[in-house]
């Protein structure tokens, strides 16, 4: 395992024994150009990247894309220019529904002060003001083998 983050170039081929190459790199919770290119480097043909990680209808409501976020569109156009053929792909969404703005509210209480230093709050807050009652989680399911 390692925090590709802090990899430079993100180099997955050391993780492996000296003799041989990884056969599958494995991410959760994060999706990345470098991610994608870095498993293609170390990834033999035949070799599988599985990652998940969040789709662009995360917490849409907020009216801000994450830029650790991916649509189906663009990360099949990022796996082919890297080698891959995609074997499948998925959003696992749930969209949350509420009754008044308070319930609302209280769902995202966790996220507030991560969303006030953003500006996701404010975005967040203008949605319920136009009626809005929802609240979606939104993740990309990938599964590509390096061609």
């Amino acid at each position: 395992m390692g925090d590709v983050e802090r990899a430079p170039a993100v180099d997955f081929a050391h993780l492996a024994p000296a003799h041989s190459r990884p056969d599958l790199v494995v991410s959760h919770l994060y999706l990345s150009d470098q991610l994608v290119a870095g498993a293609a480097r170390a990834l033999a043909p035949g070799g599988a990247l599985v990652a998940m990680g969040f789709h662009t209808d995360q917490w849409k409501e907020t009216g801000r894309t994450s830029r650790f976020a991916y649509s189906e569109d663009t990360m099949t156009a990022r796996l082919d220019e890297n080698g891959f053929a995609v074997e499948s792909m998925t959003v696992d969404r749930q969209v949350q529904q509420f009754r008044s703005v308070e319930e609302a509210l209280a769902a995202a209480i966790g996220l507030e002060e991560r969303w006030r230093t953003d500006g996701r709050w404010f975005g967040y807050i203008e949605f319920l003001e136009r009626g809005g009652r929802t609240l979606t989680q939104a993740h990309l399911v990938v599964k590509a083998r390096r061609r």
